[in-house]
C-alpha cells in the first residue's frame, strides 16, 4: 500500500499540498494572471542573467594561463586524447531542460506561476553562476589536462625551451583546451542543474517529513547519481584529473543550494513544497480579506435576519441566518 500511494502521480502530488499553511487558490496565480507582473518584478534579476550569460562568453573566448609544464611531469599526462562520452552540447539538455520539464509537470499539477518562476530563475541562476565560477577558475589556474602531451606533441616529438618548459606544436586550439582541466565544467554544470532538481524534488515530495519512506531518497538522489556518473566518465575520458571532478561538483552543489534556499524553504522545512513568494501571497490575500471584512460599510451591512428551508416530508421549519442589506447600511455604503 505504501509503494502503491508514493508512486500514484495524483497522490504523489496532491502529498504537496497539505500540511504547513493553508494555500490561496492555485487558479488565481497562473501565467495568465499574473506571469507578466512576476517577471516585471524580477526584471533586475533577468537582466543579470543576460550579464552572465555575456560574462560567460568572454570567459570562454579568453585565452587560459599557459602555466610551466616540464619533462617530468609528462609522464602524468600522456594519456590518450579521446572523445568525449558525454558532449558538450548534452549538457544543457539534462541540466537545465530536463529540470525544466520538471517544473512544468508541477505547474501543470497545481497552477502555481511563483513556482514555476522562481524555480526556472534559480536554476538559470545556479547555472550561469556556476559556469562563470568554473571558466574563471580555469583561465586562472591553467592546469594541463591528462591527455596534453598529445595536444601538445602530436606526432610523439618533444620539444622543450632553455627553461625545460614545453614549446608545443600542436592545433592552438587544443592546445588552448588543453590547459583547462581545473575544475572540471561537465562535472559542475551537472550538480549545478541536476543538484537544483534533486533539492526542488525532495521539497515537493517531502523526503524529510521524518516518516521514514527512504524511497523518496531514491527519487532524490537519481538526479544527484546520474551527474556523478558524468564526472566519472571525465576522468575515464582522460580529459580531467579526479581532482578537477571533485572541486566541479562541490562547486555546483553549493551554488545550486544557494540558489535553492533563495527562492525556496529548506527541504527539510514543514513550507519546503512551495516558494517563499507563494506564502507572501498568501498572507497578503488573508491580510486584505480582513480588511475588506472589518471595513464599516460591510460591518453595516452585515444584519442576521432569520428566514426559512423548504420543508420537506412535513419536516419542521429550520431557521437559518443570513445577511441582508437594510436602508441604512446601503446609505452608510454611499457615503
Amino acid at each position: 500500500m505504501a509503494w502503491r500511494g508514493l508512486f500514484s502521480f495524483g497522490k504523489f502530488l496532491a502529498s504537496t499540498q497539505q500540511g504547513g499553511r493553508r494555500q490561496v487558490d492555485p487558479a488565481a496565480h497562473t501565467i495568465k494572471s499574473h506571469g507578466v507582473t512576476l517577471a516585471r518584478n524580477h526584471i533586475q534579476d533577468w537582466l543579470i542573467l543576460l550579464l552572465l550569460i555575456l560574462i560567460e562568453v568572454v570567459l570562454y573566448l579568453t585565452h587560459p594561463f599557459y602555466r610551466f609544464v616540464g619533462r617530468d611531469m609528462m609522464e602524468d599526462l600522456k594519456f590518450p586524447m579521446k572523445d568525449n562520452s558525454v558532449p558538450i552540447w548534452a549538457v544543457p539538455l539534462y541540466a537545465i531542460l530536463l529540470p525544466m520539464a520538471v517544473f512544468l509537470l508541477f505547474y501543470m499539477r497545481r497552477r502555481d506561476v511563483y513556482d514555476l518562476h522562481h524555480s526556472i530563475l534559480g536554476l538559470l541562476f545556479a547555472v550561469l553562476i556556476t559556469g562563470v565560477l568554473t571558466d574563471a577558475i580555469k583561465n586562472a589556474v591553467g592546469r594541463p589536462r591528462p591527455d596534453f602531451f598529445w595536444r601538445c606533441f602530436p606526432d610523439g616529438l618533444e620539444v622543450y625551451d632553455k627553461w625545460g618548459d614545453v614549446v608545443c606544436h600542436g592545433k592552438d586550439s587544443d592546445i588552448k583546451e588543453g590547459h583547462k582541466s581545473f575544475p572540471s565544467g561537465h562535472t559542475s554544470w551537472s550538480f549545478a542543474g541536476l543538484g537544483f532538481l534533486s533539492l526542488y524534488l525532495s521539497g515537493k515530495i517531502k523526503a524529510f517529513d521524518g516518516r521514514g519512506h527512504v524511497a523518496k531518497l531514491c527519487i532524490v538522489f537519481l538526479p544527484l547519481l546520474a551527474a556523478c556518473l558524468v564526472g566519472i566518465s571525465r576522468v575515464d575520458d582522460y580529459w580531467h584529473h579526479w581532482q578537477d571532478v571533485f572541486a566541479g561538483g562541490i562547486l555546483g552543489l553549493v551554488v545550486a543550494t544557494f540558489c535553492y534556499t533563495q527562492f525556496f524553504p529548506p527541504p527539510y522545512s514543514n513550507d519546503g513544497w512551495g516558494p517563499y513568494a507563494y506564502f507572501q501571497a498568501m498572507e497578503e490575500s488573508q491580510t486584505n480579506s480582513t480588511a475588506n471584512r472589518n471595513s464599516p460599510a460591510v460591518q453595516a451591512m452585515e444584519v442576521p435576519a432569520v428566514n426559512q428551508v423548504p420543508r420537506r416530508n412535513g419536516d419542521a421549519p429550520t431557521p437559518f441566518s443570513y445577511h441582508s442589506p437594510t436602508l441604512e447600511a446601503m446609505e452608510l455604503g454611499l457615503k
